[in-house]
């Protein structure tokens, strides 16, 4: 490996498709135990390397020498090799003072909340310094070091204005944790997570729906690639390069969530864009039945709605943990907010409208095999599809002109999303 990412565990990394959108050296990801870091920095059989969890602070006194910014940070997670000394710097900074900037996110005079005290911790400290804030405060559970505990900051800190996450809480494949509830910091203009996969974490998730604006890590992760690469290579790169590789992350990894009454064609418009977009189809009512080795109407008659129920809320946690999927899901997925909140973590939720006088009962859907008990469900669910989506499309005469009409909206909301967000 001459480029490349190391860490204890890397199933949640984009690094390296992020590094090929940059230059053509050959960029890997290599797990390595703790006991092994040594031997693996001794070989130095590298020419640059980034480092993540948990080596960013343990690898300092194993370099032969550390630039005086990561030095007053205390954490490394770039390293390069030149003529066999190795040299550590933190790129991490350059990526989160380029998230803030892209938040349009003001510290100056604020009071600033850090969860964490790692090594992102500490360079999310030292952008806060940079950025003028009035007083920072870093948060952990054991409160050393410092720090305040959870507990101590919602007593202590109600007037907290600004928050970063600095910890893995709610990273892949953990989406339902959260490292701290929101409701004791009233005065919160804005949130900001370092944690990329997911694209929204929980944190994220819940500041938007209180209206905060928030940002996941994923602008930072393509900022600090940038500056990593520079001292790699040597290479200067064009300014807007961070910029035009979000962009193309963000459309690569979200996935297309397509909602709607049964029978308003979510397959069948879902199997067309998939082709359109060149992305895998996840049909989750198929899913369910593959997983239950029967049919919906089976499940219903074994399980009830209630087991049907568990079994759709169990796939759509697996699959919206994936990304760059087209995924259509059941007409009742809605119905439980943790599913919703589950679908928005790497998802666009495209409401299929079709009107119910082009709705027809078929007998293999239990709960709408009825034109009463389709009218009734069409009812009930159409202010859910509405509140849960982030855009409508009215179904058109075909499916085709249909799942044309899906994919313009989804590729134009996330194209002004990159550009305005």
């Amino acid at each position: 490996m001459k480029y490349g990412l190391i860490a204890a565990s890397l199933g949640h990394s984009f690094s390296r498709e992020l590094h090929a959108m940059i230059d053509d050296y050959d960029y890997r990801l290599q797990e390595v135990a703790p006991a092994e870091l040594p031997a693996f920095l001794e070989r130095r059989d590298f020419i640059g390397i980034n480092v993540t969890i948990p080596y960013k602070q343990t690898i300092l006194p194993l370099l032969d020498q550390v630039s005086p910014e990561a030095a007053a940070i205390g954490a490394v997670n770039t390293v390069v090799n030149r003529d066999g000394r190795l040299t550590g710097y933190n790129t991490d900074l350059d990526g989160i003072l380029a998230l803030l900037d892209h938040m349009g996110a003001s510290l100056a005079g604020k009071k600033v909340l850090i969860l964490g005290t790692g090594g992102t911790a500490r360079t999310a400290r030292a952008a806060a310094q940079r950025l003028g804030a009035a007083e920072i405060r870093l948060v952990s559970r054991t409160g050393r070091g410092g720090a305040v505990t959870y507990g101590e900051a919602a007593e202590q800190c109600s007037g907290a204005e600004f928050l970063i996450n600095a910890t893995p809480c709610g990273m892949f494949p953990h989406l339902d944790d959260s490292p701290a509830d929101l409701s004791p910091f009233p005065l919160l203009t804005g949130v900001a997570d370092v944690i990329y996969n997911p694209l929204s974490t929980r944190l994220v998730l819940s500041a938007r729906q209180r209206n905060i604006p928030a940002e996941g890590g994923l602008y930072m992760l393509a900022a600090q690639a940038v500056a990593a690469a520079r001292l790699f290579t040597g290479r200067d790169y064009p300014d807007g390069l961070t910029e035009q590789i979000w962009r193309r992350l963000l459309q690569d990894k979200r996935n297309l969530v397509l909602i709607g009454m049964p029978g308003c064609g979510k397959s069948s418009v879902g199997e067309i864009a998939a082709a359109m977009l060149n992305r895998p189809l996840i049909d989750l009512d198929r899913e369910i039945a593959a997983e239950a080795g029967c049919s919906i109407p089976d499940i219903f008659a074994r399980e009830g709605e209630a087991g049907f129920r568990r079994r759709e809320a169990q796939a759509a946690a697996y699959f919206a943990g994936q990304t760059g999927l087209v995924l259509a899901a059941g007409g009742g997925t809605i119905l439980s907010p943790r599913n919703v909140e589950a679908l928005r973590h790497n998802g666009f939720l495209l409401f299929l409208d079709r009107p119910l006088r082009e709705l027809i009962p078929t007998a293999d859907r239990p709960l709408s095999d009825t034109a009463d008990k389709l009218a009734q469900l069409y009812r009930r669910r159409f202010p859910l599809y509405r509140a849960a989506a982030d855009a409508v499309v009215p179904t058109a005469e075909s499916a085709e002109a249909t799942a044309q009409r899906a994919v313009q909206v989804f590729t134009k909301e996330q194209s002004h999303e990159a550009i305005d967000s």
